[in-house]
């Protein structure tokens, strides 16, 4: 028993640590930020002011992890974010590929808990910072109410992860809040902000259920009346449905009007008369019968935020940089997402939720627009990182900022472990370190070509038992008729091959075929038509021989394209091959893709068509045969950093018939060998939404399962038989040393060959 007289006054129990970096912000970027760093060496904290991780991902908001895949409904092939996020996404997916809210927690939580280097500090609220000098922050100080005891972190470094930018705020650095007006930095679609409203709001989501039984519904007094006359949008098919539910809401948003800061706890209140006076709508309208049974599951406890605080690094990212795609010397990471800015009404608005327009690719994003201009030791990260509010309408998407957070906690183990600050890492040369352990973990920067590659795998002769010699992607047991057109996104060089395929027609017609690529070889928006052709059919099934002309071509994705014919369909594949695609342009308007973008020319972004894939498993590959055969799958392409199609398909692929695919390393003098990476294909471009969509695949078919190494001695020095993840970085027990190293696979599936984009030794 404890027993504690009166007294005048009593003091919190007081805790004092000390790290090399303090991440403020458990969300996708904070979280990423915190293992990149973690896995350098470096001792790290992170703070988190809620009871879970994830942020707008958790399942307190439940909104999905989306990046530039966008739906898989624009032109950014094979373009979901690497490294840690990817990781996240993949083992999502092969645990929760239901989307269960609450196991992505819990997959976020074992992430963090399972680094020995990050202390956990959850529903710990930051609420003071220290100086040592003017530019340098020195501690944080936060309130934990579960525990009643306060922290002071101490560090050489902070990350600002926390959205609204408290250390930032608090730290004094320059910050911008709205819209910018067009002439400061040229951007014809910055808005009209008497018309549009300068901030993006928050939106509460709601789930239902479906109990079997009439269940009735009270409504709260607060919820709001007349919804049809106050919210129009329930009016339109494609936003409101009572088969909708969680983020197929996102359109119930409030507050950019207001601030959203200070007055986020009245958006909140807002919503929730929103969400409650919507459920009232659909249960006691009288209108929607089919939602008898329906119960109100779930209902967010706090907004998930989309704008506020945008802070000063030492480059502002504006429209130009999204849509015109420019390069910078010091690219860390990327984005793809639209330029997504909605009404400052929100729900009320009569306007459309969004407006989202695309660029023809991804985009990078430089080192510089994560460091604080004013703060010497100051990272930010996530949706606080230097962009306009046009630019932002892209970058605060939650797969961007996590991989903005990579490359903080990147460069923050560099300044630890070389003793510099984060604007040192500004220097071209510089930041070619920071560019050059990002690939290396997994990262995908674009536009970027580092030489020598690699470790020890650089010097070695390698050699396969096999490559891959695509002269045909079998037929399968189905057809893809024509209701729009399909093409096949290949690698090739040189030439197009002649190319067979079978098609089945209802009649005497004819099919355009055009072959298409992109203006910019690293982007897949097929804007350039190299030749079109048309091919007469006859009533049922035949062969079909394209033939381009010994039409000459550079290195490069091609689209071999089929045009539109309702009487026609064309065999397809049951196939998967890595590095080719079938895609169709067609229209997924949820990412505001109604088969091509046309806007007006006043708002300085391009028209173009989509052509996009199907989620399997719809969109299979046709089933074609060339001549001659493509040879894009060459064992040389593992010693490629670009651990992705981009250009060719920088990938080896085995021959199907190869009964035991193995790759072989050898070196004319035995090399001391302690790690070994290995990256693998688990489908980066299918958008691995965590929550809600629900997947078809847990282990992406395209991913090696199986594989053994053994040295020089050929004994195993590591196996696995469980693998589904991306990146494989193997710490062997004992370094060893050896003359050779042999890789030996098993396909994925008598469908799918054995592939592999990179390996690193060292």
């Amino acid at each position: 028993m404890i027993i504690q007289e009166y007294t005048s006054k009593r003091e919190l129990t007081k805790i004092e640590k000390s790290f090399d970096l303090v991440v403020v912000g458990g969300g996708m970027a904070g979280v990423c930020c915190a293992i990149t760093a973690a896995r350098q060496g470096i001792k790290v904290a992170l703070i988190q002011d809620r009871p879970v991780l994830g942020g707008n991902a958790s399942s307190e908001v439940r909104l999905w992890v989306l990046g530039a895949t966008s739906h898989m409904g624009n032109n950014n092939r094979w373009s979901r974010e690497g490294g840690v996020i990817d990781e996240i996404l993949v083992e999502n997916t092969f645990r929760n590929k239901e989307g269960n809210p609450v196991l992505f927690d819990m997959v976020l939580v074992d992430k963090v808990l399972a680094e020995i280097n990050i202390e956990l500090f959850l529903n710990t609220i930051v609420f003071d910072i220290q100086k040592s000098d003017e530019k340098t922050i020195s501690q944080v100080t936060a309130f934990n109410p579960q525990n009643q005891t306060e922290f002071i972190f101490k560090a050489e470094l902070f990350a600002d992860c926390s959205g609204d930018g408290i250390v930032s705020y608090l730290s004094g650095a320059s910050y911008r809040i709205g819209a910018e007006d067009k002439e400061e930095h040229l951007e014809l679609f910055a808005p009209d902000k008497n018309e549009y409203g300068e901030l993006l709001g928050h939106s509460i989501f709601f789930y239902m259920k479906d109990t079997g039984k009439p269940v009735t519904y009270v409504a709260p007094d607060f919820a709001l009346k007349d919804i049809e006359s106050t919210i129009p949008k329930v009016m339109k098919p494609e936003y409101f449905s009572t088969g909708h539910h969680g983020c197929k809401y996102w359109w119930l948003e409030y507050g950019g009007r207001i601030d959203t800061i200070h007055d986020t706890e009245a958006i909140k209140y807002e919503l929730w008369k929103v969400v409650y006076g919507i459920w009232d709508y659909i249960k006691n309208s009288g209108k929607y019968p089919e939602a008898a049974n329906y119960t109100l599951e779930w209902v967010g406890v706090i907004p998930g935020k989309r704008e506020s605080r945008r802070f000063k690094g030492h480059y502002m990212l504006t429209q130009q940089d999204v849509i015109e795609q420019r390069n910078h010397y010091d690219s860390v990471a990327y984005g793809g997402w639209s330029i997504d800015l909605h009404p400052a009404d929100g729900v009320y608005s009569a306007k459309n939720g969004c407006n989202q327009w695309h660029s023809k690719g991804i985009y990078p994003i430089p080192y510089r627009s994560y460091v604080s201009y004013d703060i010497d030791n100051l990272f930010i990260g996530g949706r606080l990182m230097s962009a306009s509010h046009v630019a932002f309408g892209s970058s605060r998407v939650m797969c961007t900022s996590a991989h903005g957070g990579q490359a903080i906690g990147m460069a923050a183990a560099l300044c630890v472990k070389s003793n510099q600050k984060p604007a040192d890492y500004i220097a071209p040369e510089e930041v070619k370190k920071i560019q050059r352990a990002l690939i290396a973990s997994g990262q995908y920067i674009p536009q970027l070509k580092l030489n020598e590659f690699g470790g020890l795998a650089v010097k070695a002769e390698i050699s396969a038992s096999s490559g891959l010699k695509l002269l045909e992607i079998a037929k399968g047991d189905s057809y893809f008729k024509l209701d729009y057109p399909v093409a096949m996104l290949l690698p090739l060089k040189d030439k197009i091959p002649h190319i067979q395929l079978i098609a089945k027609s209802d009649e005497d017609t004819t099919i355009d075929v055009q072959i298409r690529t992109s203006i910019k070889k690293f982007n897949f928006t097929p804007d350039a038509i190299l030749f079109q052709k048309t091919y007469k059919l006859t009533k049922g099934e035949q062969i079909i021989e394209i033939d381009f002309d010994e039409l000459g071509i550079e290195k490069g994705y091609y689209f071999v394209c089929i045009m539109k014919n309702p009487a026609v369909q064309i065999a397809e594949s049951n196939q998967l091959i890595t590095g080719v695609m079938a895609v169709y342009n067609y229209q997924n308007p949820a990412v505001s893709n109604y088969g091509a973008q046309k806007p007006s020319e006043d708002i300085g972004v391009d028209a173009f068509e989509f052509w996009c894939p199907k989620r399997r498993p719809l969109g299979k590959n046709l089933a074609l045969k060339f001549e001659p055969a493509i040879e894009s799958f060459d064992v040389e392409n593992v010693r490629n950093e670009i651990f992705r199609p981009l250009v060719g398909a920088n990938a080896w692929v085995a021959d199907l018939q190869d009964v035991n695919p193995t790759i072989t390393l050898r070196w004319e003098k035995a090399q001391w060998i302690k790690e070994i990476k290995l990256f693998f294909d688990t489908d980066s471009d299918h958008a691995m939404e965590n929550v809600q969509m629900g997947h078809h695949d847990s282990a992406m078919p395209f991913c090696v399962r199986e594989y053994e190494i053994f040295d020089d001695a050929e004994n195993i020095i590591y196996s696995i038989t469980t693998n589904h993840q991306t990146v494989n970085s193997i710490v062997l027990k004992d370094t060893i040393k050896t003359k050779v190293l042999t890789l030996r696979f098993k396909h994925p599936s008598e469908l799918v060959p054995a592939t592999v984009y990179g390996i690193i030794v060292n």
